[in-house]
């Protein structure tokens, strides 16, 4: 038997009281090529900054949305109202749950350095993090953190997850179930 598919899950304006979280456009790249340009970015997930054309590429490719049926790629480029600048990113990984019509979301989140310490991370992971569970369908939100990753470990927690015991390639998996 077939399980019903979800309906697909899109991105949509987010506001808080600091952030205003856009769904991503390919005009971001420029200004955000700028913000994720530290290479301090990269110290627990390994790699370096995209330059300018590897960001436009990749942002293209995370436009087109996922090859696999059933996956909804969302994200969201961090706008700071009180300067009107990008400081970084939140995006969601939505796929089929385990029951009929149920649906997990995987979240990832990176503020650029200057940014850092003022709680945006935290205040757009929870914004992420409660629009996701505003669908019905959704059932849980994970997060899969560097162990020695204090700060991203407290946006997690600032957003409802938890740390599990299960691992992934080094990471720790931080989860948060909606309540039945």
């Amino acid at each position: 038997m077939t399980r019903p598919a979800a309906r697909p899950v899109v991105p949509e304006p987010l506001d808080t009281d600091r952030l205003v979280l856009e769904p991503l456009r390919l005009a971001h790249a420029e200004e955000m090529a700028a913000v994720l340009a530290d290479p301090a970015l990269h110290a627990f997930i390994g790699g370096a900054p995209d330059d300018l054309d590897a960001l436009r590429a990749r942002y293209a490719r995370m436009l087109a949305g996922s090859p696999e049926p059933g996956v909804s790629w969302c994200n969201w480029v961090v706008r700071v109202r009180a300067d009107d600048r990008l400081a970084g990113t939140v995006q969601a990984t939505v796929t089929p749950g385990p029951g009929p019509g149920e649906l997990t979301a995987d979240v990832a989140w990176v503020v650029g350095t200057p940014w850092q310490g003022r709680g945006i991370a935290a205040e757009a992971a929870r914004a992420l993090t409660g629009w996701l569970l505003g669908h019905p369908e959704v059932m849980s939100v994970s997060a899969h953190i560097h162990p020695e990753h204090a700060a991203s470990a407290g946006v997690a927690r600032a957003a409802g997850l938890a740390p599990t015991a299960e691992r992934q390639a080094g990471e720790v998996k931080w989860r948060l179930v909606r309540e039945p």
